[in-house]
């Protein structure tokens, strides 16, 4: 393989419209005909300067970068071309969508990951078949130089599945290529009521996979758990954004945040999906009828403090047969056919790479917190020197997003080794969210107390209990601490229990389940469960 560039590259994405179809009707004229593409692709690729990397396991998807964003509008307009031109032995000709994007490459293992793929691959996803589309900083590279004959046409700016900002996308348009297609397949093709983001999803490439998977397989409840700051409402609007495809009448956000009496669940749902009352029927009655025949996908978010409304999720599932939910929440709504999936804090650096700015880089982690400080800080930049410091700070912070954002915001008065010294006391350090954030979210402190003002008053008491453990501990050693007026073991696990699966306590199971610090001194054996508070 040529060496492959770096820098600010420009990408080029392909996939093939209807390939799934034409397999099901001429499997053995479709093998031939992909043997022919990806040879003619290889070509063009090839003869422009360009470097084919491996198929990304995403079918007949092909993916090449050029160092030079004209000599990729070049491959691509050749591509489209030659594609027009071949007599295909399939029932109907094999056409291609193109999309192109220039940024910044972030290469790994001999290919290339981060937020300018994930964008050409979100501009290459609204075309059609036989066109090519660009973003916009291509082309602006390429405007005044075009191959022969070729033009621009703008057509206006798109809402990505990204959630960022949107895009301001061109087509390349030839005397002799087909320049009439159908509307954009942008997020705006299908009613939806998703809001956009300053700034992209990082590092979740592999729960974003997964839990789309779940929906693939036929899941029509998932519940997206974890502690305050996990990321469980950005990872469940990407979701949300990723499938819209696939639910005709549309995917709906409905924030849950505001309300906390479990009876305003059905009318804030109406709300939202503009569903009126009907008479003196219940709203819940009304809503059912709006979805019954319908197929869309309802994200509740925030669903931990109207858990006593799952009932009502209960009964729209089983009214509705088009309808699915994605929940986000603190623990599961704990209903049949509900599947749970944890989000994961974001991963950490792997300690065999090493310390430096190139062995700390990969860590979705770091990512962010490099991020978030060049946005405070346009000067930021992870070195040799400040990597170290960035990802033990990460580490310290358990890799929590919310935390990590918070602690980043405080590069416009500190250095990452002041920043180090202060998270002694993370509590009174991780404060200053962005105003625009929800309350909840301005402060660690006030996402914890969100939590805890949810719990009854003995699970409060419990926990205000548990603080006296400043590392992990077992049920032995907690019944020992928090046991009031004889309490029992199996008291204190009914209540370590209810904590964990309110996400405000962890398991640690395996070689973490060694001994752990309570206060000053150690505690003894470990227990078979055990536990660490998510914050000491």
């Amino acid at each position: 393989m040529a060496e492959l560039p770096s820098g600010t590259v420009t990408f080029l994405l392909t996939d093939v419209e209807g390939s799934t179809a034409l397999w099901e009707q001429a499997s053995e004229a479709m093998r031939a005909a992909l043997a022919r593409h990806d040879a003619m692709f290889e070509a063009a690729i090839r003869e422009h300067g360009g470097v084919h990397i491996r198929p990304r396991g995403e079918g007949d998807s092909r993916f090449a970068v050029f160092s030079s964003a004209s000599d990729a509008v070049s491959a691509a307009t050749a591509i489209q071309r030659a594609f027009a031109a071949e007599p295909w032995p399939t029932p109907r000709p094999i056409k291609v969508r193109i999309g192109v994007h220039t940024g910044e490459a972030e290469l790994r293992d001999g290919d290339y990951y981060g937020t300018a793929v994930n964008r050409c691959a979100r501009i290459r996803a609204i075309g059609h078949g036989g066109q090519t589309l660009l973003s916009e900083v291509t082309a602006a590279l390429v405007r005044e130089a075009m191959p022969p004959g070729a033009g621009l046409l703008d057509l206006g700016r798109q809402r990505l599945k990204d959630l960022t900002e949107p895009e301001r996308v061109s087509q390349v348009v030839a005397p002799d290529l087909t320049s009439d297609f159908p509307p954009l397949a942008s997020l705006d093709a299908r009613p939806h009521n998703l809001p956009t983001h300053p700034t992209a999803l990082l590092g979740r490439e592999r729960e974003l996979a997964e839990v789309r998977k779940l929906f693939e397989d036929g899941a029509r409840l998932v519940t997206l758990t974890g502690p305050g700051g996990t990321g469980k409402t950005r990872l469940g609007l990407q979701v949300a954004a990723d499938l819209l495809d696939d639910f005709e009448h549309g995917v709906f956000l409905v924030e849950l945040a505001p309300i906390s009496d479990p009876a305003l669940v059905p009318s804030t749902v109406a709300q939202v999906l503009g569903v009126r009352d009907i008479g003196n029927h219940p709203i819940a009655d009304a809503l059912k009828a709006h979805l019954r025949s319908r197929s869309v996908l309802l994200l509740l978010d925030n669903f931990e403090q109207v858990l006593a409304a799952a009932s009502v999720v209960a009964d729209l599932l089983a009214s509705c047969p088009g309808l699915a939910v994605l929940a986000t929440s603190r623990e599961p709504l704990r209903l049949r056919g509900e599947h749970e999936y944890a989000v994961p804090p974001l991963a950490l650096p792997d300690a065999h790479q090493g310390t430096t700015a190139e062995g700390v880089s990969d860590s979705p982690a770091v990512l962010l917190f490099v991020q978030r400080a060049r946005a405070i800080r346009a000067d930021f930049v992870l070195t040799d020197e400040n990597a170290p410091a960035v990802a033990d700070i990460c580490a310290r912070l358990d890799g929590l997003p919310l935390a990590i954002e918070l602690a980043a915001a405080r590069v416009r008065h500190l250095s990452v080794d002041a920043m180090l010294a202060r998270l002694e006391r993370r509590l009174p350090f991780l404060t200053g969210g962005a105003r625009d954030l929800p309350e909840r979210q301005r402060t660690l402190r006030d996402t914890i107390a969100w939590s805890y003002a949810l719990l009854s008053g003995e699970e409060q008491r419990l926990f205000r209990d548990l603080a006296a453990f400043v590392g992990g501990f077992g049920l032995e050693a907690a019944g020992t601490v928090c046991a009031a007026d004889g309490d029992a073991v199996t008291d204190i696990l009914d209540g370590v229990t209810s904590l964990a699966d309110k996400n405000l306590l962890r398991q640690v199971v395996g070689a973490d389940a060694g001994a752990r610090r309570v206060g000053r001194g150690r505690a003894g054996n470990a227990d078979s469960l055990l536990v660490r508070r998510l914050e000491n």
